[in-house]
């Protein structure tokens, strides 16, 4: 199955680029113009110049840009074979959680050979813009952040155990979360990772542009004669590997806000609703996060729609088969499926091209940003959801499927800058 190796990551030479702190940045997808230009305020080597290029000619100037941190010590190769342990703590809803595990090479294979898997779609604009940028650079600047089966704990134990010392890099970003890096070099331990993996399928929880993307680049290079054997460095990507069962595990809901629908009309909406759902009229302050919670075992949403929202509970299962009657048991399961057969499709005639273009679909994972839009007329109405459970996104992979797009997040995002994997 899955097969790691070690590498030598290139990380910040702080003695020349500065304080850790304010070297690192968020993935490159969740980061704002004005963000990217406070991240630069605040050093003038931050790893989103690299990650986040922006303007005229912008690969190619990254790529020149890389370079010359290289010759001027900005960046430093580690020496040594490594397998990296990643550790963040981080609170939720006033409980103090922290996910932990390791960052390692991990041999690039087609999504048909069921060792890697995905659960989600992918937007061909957003490959295009990180294998440019691969091109230039020749690096993995960002991890992708997968999932695996450690049913007897061996891994994580064995993890949990080199990271009793101190940390070898810790600081802690603006936004409260604290990350841990340890370096593990030792050869035994090295080796019992490679063997621990050697069984395992992995499941990819944020990157599957990454991977893609990546997938790519390796064609690239077999085609043009920089990769001919099995252990060359481009055959390989840069991924985080945490356990399914790992307690600091935390998915938030990606909530869809409904626009620009011609003859829109809430009475409409619900009566149509009613033919499938149970729909129960709620206060428009009500809490709909614990409502949503307290029936987590249900295909439940919220409907808000200015100053007032619904409880819907889907009481004909068949209707979701009957509109998907060729996807599997554990897609059809979905929350965000039922959404989008049973509602958006047929009653608002949002079809899939549409969603993709987000023509009149958009997302967000603040309630309260989606009830204040909506309120102020920008939005008709907004559907919050309840996050998708770590078990469905594994049964879904498992059975070959992919969610919509937009159907997971993954809370604390994984920090960019810390370990960069050079493949050229």
């Amino acid at each position: 199955m899955a097969k790691i190796k070690p590498f030598k990551a290139l990380r910040f030479n702080t003695e020349n680029a500065g304080d850790i702190s304010t070297l690192v940045c968020p993935p490159y997808d969740i980061i704002s113009p004005d963000e990217r230009a406070a991240l630069v305020k605040g050093n003038e080597y931050n790893m989103v110049n690299l990650e986040l290029p922006v303007g005229e000619d912008k690969y190619n100037k990254t790529g020149k840009l890389y370079r010359e941190w290289l010759e001027k010590g900005i960046l430093k190769q580690d020496a040594d074979d490594t397998v990296y342990i990643y550790e963040e703590e981080f609170t939720v809803k006033s409980r103090v959680m922290k996910i932990k595990g390791i960052i390692t090479r991990v041999f690039l294979e087609e999504f048909s050979k069921g060792v890697v898997l995905p659960h989600e779609e992918t937007l061909s604009k957003a490959k295009a813009d990180r294998f440019d940028l691969m091109c230039a650079t020749g690096c993995n600047f960002s991890q992708i952040y997968s999932l695996y089966n450690d049913a007897d704990g061996s891994v994580f134990g064995r993890i949990d155990s080199l990271s009793q010392r101190a940390a070898d890099v810790e600081l802690k970003t603006e936004d409260g979360i604290i990350h841990r890096l340890w370096l593990v070099t030792d050869k035994c331990d090295i080796d019992f990772f490679e063997k621990a993996f050697a069984d395992k399928q992995l499941f990819i929880a944020d990157g599957h542009h990454r991977y893609e993307t990546a997938i790519n680049y390796r064609n690239k290079l077999i085609a043009d004669g920089l990769v001919t054997n099995e252990n060359d460095d481009g055959n390989f990507v840069m991924m985080m590997l945490v356990d399914l069962e790992n307690k600091g595990l935390e998915v938030f809901p990606t909530h869809r806000l409904v626009r620009d629908l011609p003859d829109f009309d809430l009475n409409t909406v619900v009566s149509k609703l009613e033919n499938d759902f149970s729909v129960e009229k709620i206060a428009a302050d009500a809490d709909f996060e614990a409502l949503l919670e307290k029936n987590n075992s249900e295909k439940a949403f919220v409907l808000y729609a200015k100053d007032e929202a619904y409880f819907i509970k889907l009481k004909n299962t068949d209707a979701v088969t009957k509109a998907l009657p060729d996807k599997c048991d554990a897609y059809n399961a979905l929350d965000v499926a039922v959404l989008h057969s049973v509602i958006l499709e047929p009653i608002f005639n949002i079809d899939k091209e549409n969603m993709a273009k987000q023509i009149n679909l958009t997302y967000t994972r603040d309630i309260d940003y989606a009830v204040s839009v909506v309120d102020s007329g920008e939005f008709q109405c907004a559907f919050i959801l309840n996050p998708t459970k770590v078990s469905e996104i594994r049964d879904v992979a498992l059975a070959n499927e992919k969610m919509p797009q937009k159907s997971t997040y993954f809370y604390p995002k994984i920090i960019t800058g810390l370990v960069i994997n050079k493949i050229l």
